[in-house]
């Protein structure tokens, strides 16, 4: 299971994305990047063309992570373990 390190909370299947299990905020770019406007350069982070989905924890609200993204764009998965070799190097490391 991937586990909250906070609160232990179980978020899903470790052979799941753990991202499925979290809480999503899909930010609007202007919360975190508001319009900045001088004599020389003008910068606002436009909502068509990014966002920001956010990641918490759904039993102490602990923020897990955080994706800058195209809109549409699905949620990446960024880590995958290898479930049965890591027991495999468990039960082999318990023997020898």
């Amino acid at each position: 299971m991937w586990v909250c390190r906070c609160c232990g909370h179980e978020l899903i299947s470790a052979r799941e994305n753990y991202k499925k299990g979290c809480l999503l905020y899909d930010r609007d770019p202007h919360d975190i990047h508001p319009p900045v406007i001088d004599e020389t350069y003008t910068f606002s982070a436009d909502p068509n063309w990014m966002r920001y989905v956010e990641f918490y924890c759904p039993g102490c609200g602990t923020m897990i992570e955080v994706e800058a993204l195209p809109p549409g764009h699905p949620i990446t998965h960024d880590i995958e373990l290898d479930i049965d070799r890591l027991k495999e190097k468990y039960v082999q490391a318990k023997e020898g």
